[in-house]
């Protein structure tokens, strides 16, 4: 047994079992404290990190469909890495080589958000003093990332199915056709087929994006994968911050692994370095940790001092 605390000992929980199971890069406790393996840091394939069963299946599906160039559609709660997805799909495409362009359809207003995909000429509205190419162009030869699909405006939608389907489109104030060779990857946090059905989300853009579904898991379903990520970004945070810790409490270690992460990996990501700004020695102290499993008021009181 890898952990020597209350929670694999007393709780006999499945999940917490696999979290104790997997984390080989730490060595046995001693005293409470669980000490880093600098050498045998958890390995990572194309950035995801973790060896759950969940985790592995949606690597292979990552696997599959990256040397293809098939649309996919990356489906998932807030947090859960859904960008990082799209990235992996990315370097394992023979498209690696080119440009990897992202776009966030919620954080761009709905008045821009065509000459932001498209492109638009001098002159084509108050403003355009220049020409300038769009995300389309830009990302010529490679990948365009587009995340929250959900929220683009349905008047644009036409318009992005136009692309997906005949591979050109024209940039606004220009007649002539542009042609595009760009492997699109979706993202959303929302149920499309539920935008479908209220009229929110074209039926015919939908099964087009379609194609090849990813779903990531949120990472209450991937405890097992916890410790490894608690590793994996304090070796990060380390090298960033010029800091030593090489070793957790057993019992921060087991307040991570009972909380329910309503943030996801965002959010565990955020503890830790929080709390690996606060630890002046090589001990993490583990602080600001939510108390209880979602996101109301009451739930969300911090612990500034060290669990152990």
């Amino acid at each position: 047994m890898i952990f020597n605390n209350p929670l694999v000992s007393s709780h006999g929980s499945q999940d917490y079992d696999a979290a104790a199971e997997c984390a080989t890069a730490i060595k046995p406790p001693s005293a409470g404290v669980l000490y880093f393996d600098a050498a045998a840091r958890p390995q990572s394939a194309e950035g995801v990190v973790g060896n759950s069963d969940v985790l592995a299946g949606m690597v292979a599906q990552i696997e599959m469909v990256a040397p293809t160039g098939t649309t996919v559609l990356v489906e998932g709660e807030t947090g859960t890495g859904k960008e990082l997805v799209a990235h992996a799909i990315h370097r394992l495409s023979v498209r690696s080589s080119r440009a990897f362009i992202k776009m966030n359809c919620a954080a761009i207003p709905a008045s821009l958000l065509e000459s932001e995909l498209f492109g638009h000429e001098k002159g084509a509205f108050t403003g355009a003093w220049m020409r300038r190419a769009g995300r389309f162009e830009t990302a010529h030869g490679g990948t365009l990332f587009l995340d929250e699909i959900g929220d683009m405006p349905v008047e644009l939608q036409a318009k992005l199915l136009r692309v997906l389907q005949e591979h050109e489109f024209e940039r606004l104030g220009r007649s002539s056709t542009v042609k595009v060779d760009v492997r699109v990857i979706a993202a959303t946090n929302q149920d499309l087929a539920l935008l479908v059905e209220e009229k929110k989300f074209r039926a015919d853009l939908f099964y087009r994006l379609n194609v090849f579904p990813i779903s990531v898991p949120p990472l209450r379903q991937r405890v097992k994968d916890i410790p490894l990520l608690v590793e994996h970004f304090i070796g990060l945070l380390n090298q960033r911050m010029d800091k030593q810790i090489t070793c957790i409490p057993s019992g921060s270690m087991e307040a991570l692994i009972r909380y329910r992460w309503p943030g996801n990996i965002r959010e565990l990501q955020n503890v830790i370095e929080r709390s690996v700004v606060q630890t002046p020695g090589h001990v993490l102290r583990l602080c600001c940790l939510p108390v209880g499993g979602g996101p109301s008021r009451s739930l969300w009181r911090m612990r500034s001092a060290n669990i152990s």
